[in-house]
């Protein structure tokens, strides 16, 4: 059995199933977008979708979900989808279970947040409290100060925090798993800085390395950072000589395609990267790459939504279509699809040879599924 990676067609939003070589499963965030009264709303059934696939699968859990930030295309309806064990209201049939749950710092550090993001940040507070199912990103001052409020130190609970520049504990890219995991955001010394939660900056990045057959294939999962946090990141990697934690075959572009992921002026028709943006896409991205907008269409010159402040950004899509032509890849939009017919999920099978994008037919659906070749050896 091999690895592969499912993007869902969310609009702007984001939720990603990884499916590992031994038969585990991961999200990487749950967004159910979808508006269920609006027959023109071709952003997926979420819920349907996950379920159908565990129900085939003989499961009512996931080995992991991550949570990347708190922002509501990340996490919108997280309660009535997951089995969630600090309120008895979010148990039940039906719902889904989650063996770890993994978010940032400020996710258990943030006050005043509302609805979903509430809701996820008291479960994941409860489980560290409890000292279970939990994977903490970063330890910044704040968290040793809210964990001896509670009663605990961090000594005690650091067992289950993971900093950036560190593997994941309990996944190897030569166990069954084959698949281990490099962080690289957020950085605890940012947040100490700073002073004050940015859930985009001190968001989980990392890279997912996967082993088949003696291939490695990079992942490389940039949630909804800007280029100033590509920046930090990429000089601290270079400063700790781990320029190979920054090689990719898929890159999830960061912000659904937004120019502030690129650099800061938008451009008149493509942005222009900053040299360490530019060195991440144009030399770290090896050939025959994917690189994934969790996003609308591109719009088109002169539209409303090309004056739209939002993303995604056509100048910042035209910036990574250009990337992908000179590596030979593939540039692709997850709710990008012709008026007739509904999006469907982006899959990117793991091969021997590379990272192998699977296209779902639009017309027949599920049962064909049409192969690009995986990235030459």
């Amino acid at each position: 059995m091999t690895a592969t990676l499912t993007f869902h067609p969310l609009g702007n939003a984001d939720c990603t199933r990884i499916d590992f070589a031994n038969g585990q499963k991961m999200l990487v965030d749950y967004a159910d977008m979808r508006n269920a009264n609006d027959p023109f709303d071709k952003r997926v059934d979420l819920p349907d979708v996950l379920k159908a696939d565990l129900r085939v699968a003989k499961r009512d859990n996931y080995d992991v979900v991550c949570f990347t930030h708190l922002d509501d295309d990340h996490c919108c309806g997280a309660g009535d989808f997951f089995w969630l064990d600090h309120a008895a209201k979010y148990q039940g049939e039906g719902r889904i279970k989650i063996k770890e749950l993994w978010v940032p710092a400020a996710a258990i550090l943030e006050d005043g947040c509302q609805d979903s993001a509430r809701i996820i940040r008291q479960e994941a507070r409860h489980r560290l409290r409890q000292g279970y199912g939990i994977r903490v990103f970063s330890r910044p001052k704040k968290l040793k100060d809210w964990l001896e409020k509670q009663g605990l130190s961090l000594e005690a609970r650091a067992h289950l925090i993971t900093d950036a520049g560190t593997c994941v504990p309990g996944y190897s890219k030569y166990g069954q798993e084959q698949v281990e995991f490099f962080i690289h955001s957020p950085f605890g010394w940012r947040q100490d800085d700073n002073g004050i939660i940015d859930r985009n900056q001190d968001s989980v990045v990392f890279q997912a390395t996967f082993l088949e057959n003696g291939r490695e294939t990079y992942a490389l999962f940039m949630s909804d950072i800007d280029c100033d946090s590509i920046d930090q990141m990429v000089k601290t990697t270079k400063r700790h000589g781990n320029e190979d934690r920054l090689l990719w075959d898929i890159f999830k572009i960061p912000h659904h395609c937004s120019y502030t992921a690129i650099g800061w002026e938008k451009g008149e028709d493509k942005t222009q990267p900053t040299e360490d943006v530019e060195w991440l896409c144009e030399t770290q991205g090896r050939e025959r790459h994917v690189m994934v907008s969790t996003s609308k269409p591109m719009p088109v010159k002169g539209s409303a939504e090309d004056k739209d402040v939002q993303p995604p950004h056509r100048q910042a899509g035209a910036y990574y279509k250009s990337v992908a032509r000179e590596a030979d890849g593939s540039f692709k939009v997850t709710t990008e699809t012709p008026s007739i017919a509904k999006p469907k999920p982006i899959q990117i099978e793991i091969t021997d040879r590379g990272a192998r994008l699977l296209t779902i037919s639009a017309i027949a659906g599920a049962a064909s599924i049409v192969s690009a070749p995986a990235r030459a050896g």
